[in-house]
């Protein structure tokens, strides 16, 4: 029986890195089905809600879910955004661990974000005297699963982690520090070292290589890994896994829908397709393809770059490239 994979291209430049991401993906050895379906921006235009009771379906009933970019003016300011989507499915899907790989040259690390807690998900609102509030809440079973995961990980590299908060001010990160090192008790084989997140925003910007796995909360998560990003390359080379402990995972570039350049063909694929990659390793237990199409990605990123990276390589055309040196690969074949 064929694993369902849910691709949903969204908004933007998302169509348009989802369709290269589709192309390589049918070359694959693997027995997939696919089914693209509305989400974000156009799911709001189609049916009022930026994650149809449809696509959700599908989703939690898939093997992984594909996911391009959700957002652009076009919604800014109402009472229902694009971004609700995404919140929304990665809270159904309950994937809690959002790893971040960030890797060029001497540089290889991951952050491993918790991704359904914290401050994107707590209460806020609007008080009669006009404060604005946003309630950054954890519970301890939430830090705990998160920290599981990146011990995990770190045994399986070089037994390194880091783990941040701001447990100098903050009562979550205090707790968070109590359950991480709670948990390292029971994997005496990983080094656990503890850091602030201003300080050690510095320690990414200036010496990245000395990093391997870091784990942190929400908000820290989103700001830490785009700037590990921005030091290994950029937000158009960055892809993301989000797992659960069960169901699908959500594969999805960590760019934005870039607006201003959609449809221009500028769009650079090759964060989705080594989401992509992250989805045959962890959704399709090929490990043996990821890196393979990693490798591909890495070459065709030096030998035709696109406009962000200071060439003239079309969208359509990277993703050509890339299966062009897929192509000497014994087990691949001609895509339709």
């Amino acid at each position: 029986m064929s694993d369902l994979i849910v691709a949903l291209p969204g908004d933007g430049i998302g169509p348009e890195v989802t369709e290269q991401a589709l192309r390589v993906l049918e070359a694959m050895p693997v027995d997939v089905e696919v089914v693209e379906l509305p989400f974000g921006g156009n799911a709001i235009d189609a049916t009022g809600s930026p994650l149809p009771a449809e696509t959700l379906a599908a989703c939690r009933a898939s093997a992984a879910v594909l996911l391009g970019a959700v957002g652009g003016p076009k919604w800014d300011g109402g009472d229902v955004r694009p971004e609700q989507g995404l919140l929304g499915l990665r809270k159904e899907l309950d994937v809690y661990a959002n790893l971040r790989p960030a890797a060029q040259g001497d540089v290889d690390l991951v952050v491993v974000r918790e991704l359904v807690g914290g401050l994107y998900f707590g209460a806020r609102g609007v008080r009669d005297d006009g404060t604005v509030f946003d309630t950054c809440e954890y519970h301890p079973s939430q830090v705990e699963r998160v920290a599981r995961r990146a011990f995990e990980l770190a045994r399986t590299r070089s037994g390194s982690l880091v783990s941040v908060d701001k447990a100098n001010v903050l009562d979550t990160s205090k707790l968070w520090r109590r359950v991480v090192t709670e948990v390292g008790a029971g994997y005496p084989d990983v080094q656990l070292r503890h850091a602030l997140v201003d300080s050690f925003a510095i320690e990414v910007a200036v010496s990245p290589g000395s990093l391997d796995v870091v784990v942190t909360e929400n908000m820290f998560g989103d700001i830490l890994s785009d700037l590990a990003s921005g030091v290994t390359g950029g937000l158009g080379l960055a892809p993301s896994a989000s797992l659960g402990d069960e169901g699908p995972g959500i594969f999805e570039p960590v760019h934005g829908s870039a607006p201003d350049i959609a449809g221009t063909g500028r769009a650079n694929p090759a964060a989705m397709l080594r989401s992509l990659a992250l989805l045959l390793e962890h959704a399709l237990g090929r490990a043996d393809l990821a890196r393979q199409l990693a490798a591909a990605v890495d070459s065709t990123l030096l030998t035709h770059p696109t406009s962000d990276a200071g060439g003239s390589t079309t969208t359509a055309e990277f993703g050509a490239a890339v299966l062009a040196t897929l192509e000497e690969e014994s087990w691949a074949r001609t895509p339709s």
